[in-house]
């Protein structure tokens, strides 16, 4: 039967958020190729996400499709496509610039990897439910009556917003132990809760995350803390202990003290989770990132000075270097982890800036990471003593300094510097910072007091 109209009035309310999206007209040409299957003869739905998705009012952004129709069928209906993974009876076919996942329906054998079933067995739309891994994604639509296919109780655990494994949770999540993550990434997303039994299943499973690649895990962990909701995402990788296989070091927050002075919100852990929580919902996922490892090296550098005061000194610096390790464990970009711990290293910097001069303090600013920064420092005084003067002190000296570059064009060039006579080698760099410093302070602003400082300065003695 069609899904209930009032649906939308019955589900959970952060679910409620996601209503009124248009549908992408990729949903036309995915009924279309829906259409050719039908007119083959053969039975074709929509499954999984974007079925979950549009009850969601979400637009999905991609479409796959089950179907009765084998392998070679489909390729015979669209020759061309691509048939990588034809053993395990999926079609990736391309329409029109997008692609499309055609898959036959299946039952899967035993999971001997722990990621792929060792074999396949073509079957029917019920049993084809049946092997997915949670309820709100074993659900089919009929492309041309819009009629939900619910073979796994799919339909009123989306509207009662349960998040809740198909069959026994232990099974599915021994088949691939990525869908222990993946439990997390729906909860984080739609806001459901997890089953009891689903959760328990998680929690006495959660080791055999370890055993699936870091890029695999790193994905489904941006999608998580790249969403609104994060806090909730991190929160749910700790308790279910799957932080342990992500970035265990991260654990040592718990319990981790800081000075009730500049933190009265309490533990690193805490500060955190409110900084996580501070960022706006479109957070890029270095900045999210840096947040989750700014304060990493916090436990290992926890003093108590003879004053009884609480030290972290240089965790900033060490924080750098375990955000480097951490991140090129789960395979990171370069670029993400430069970022990352760039950010990291300088998030201490910020309460220096009063006090420095406009040549250093123009350069600080400049750097390619100070937006990101700033909103690192924003979240991070708001979470825990409140004090933003720094801030607004930089966002007064961004509007002084905004009608001309931070960093204007250098007054000489170094065939400048040999035209003076002077030999090319590592004092031209000296030279250039010291004409860039002169130039950022405002004391020489024209080429010929440039080459007249140079002569003075460097020629002469």
């Amino acid at each position: 039967m069609p899904f209930p109209q009032d649906f939308e009035n019955n589900i959970c309310p952060r679910a409620r958020l996601c209503f009124g999206s248009t549908v992408h007209q990729v949903r036309k040409v995915a009924q279309e190729i829906a259409l050719r299957l039908k007119t083959a003869g053969h039975e074709a739905l929509y499954a999984g996400g974007c079925v979950r998705d549009s009850l969601l009012g979400v637009t999905p952004a991609d479409y796959d499709i089950a179907t009765s129709a084998r392998p070679e069928e489909i390729l015979d209906l669209f020759p061309g496509s691509d048939e990588v993974g034809a053993h395990f009876g999926v079609i990736i076919i391309r329409e029109r610039g997008h692609s499309f996942e055609i898959a036959t329906f299946r039952s899967d054998g035993p999971y001997l990897d722990g990621r792929r079933p060792d074999s396949v067995i073509f079957t029917d739309a019920e049993n084809d439910a049946r092997r997915r891994d949670f309820t709100i994604n074993g659900l089919f639509e009929n492309p041309f009556t819009g009629e939900i296919v619910d073979y796994v109780g799919g339909r009123e655990d989306l509207q009662n917003g349960i998040l809740r494994a198909i069959g026994t949770p232990g099974e599915r999540f021994a088949e691939d132990a990525l869908r222990l993550i993946r439990a997390v990434r729906f909860a984080t997303r739609t806001g459901f809760d997890i089953t009891s039994s689903t959760w328990d299943a998680l929690r006495e499973d959660a080791a055999l995350l370890a055993k699936v690649s870091p890029e695999r895990i790193r994905d489904e962990f941006d999608k998580i803390i790249t969403d609104p909701f994060r806090r909730r995402g991190i929160e749910l990788l700790v308790a279910g202990g799957l932080m342990d296989s992500i970035i265990p070091e991260f654990l040592s927050l718990q319990g981790c003290e800081q000075s009730p002075q500049f933190h009265p919100e309490g533990d690193v852990y805490i500060h955190t989770l409110l900084m996580l929580e501070l960022l706006d919902d479109d957070a890029p996922l270095a900045l999210v990132l840096s947040v989750l490892l700014h304060d990493i090296a916090k436990p290992p550098t926890f003093a108590i000075d003879e004053n009884g005061r609480i030290r972290n000194h240089g965790h900033d610096r060490l924080g750098a270097e375990m955000s480097a390790h951490i991140l090129r464990r789960l395979r990171y970009s370069n670029q993400v982890t430069e970022d990352v711990c760039s950010m990291v290293s300088n998030h201490m910097n910020f309460m220096n800036v009063q006090q420095m001069r406009p040549a250093k303090l123009k350069r600080f600013m400049a750097r390619t990471t100070y937006p990101h920064e700033l909103e690192l420092h924003r979240v991070d005084c708001t979470s825990s003593h409140g004090m933003l003067d720094n801030l607004e002190f930089l966002q007064s000296k961004a509007e002084e300094f905004a009608s001309e570059p931070l960093i204007p064009p250098p007054l000489l060039t170094g065939h400048d510097l040999i035209s003076l006579g002077l030999e090319p080698g590592p004092r031209f760099g000296e030279i250039m910072h010291h004409l860039q410093t002169e130039q950022l302070e405002g004391r020489i602003v024209e080429r010929s007091a440039a080459l007249a400082e140079v002569t003075q300065k460097f020629i002469s003695k």
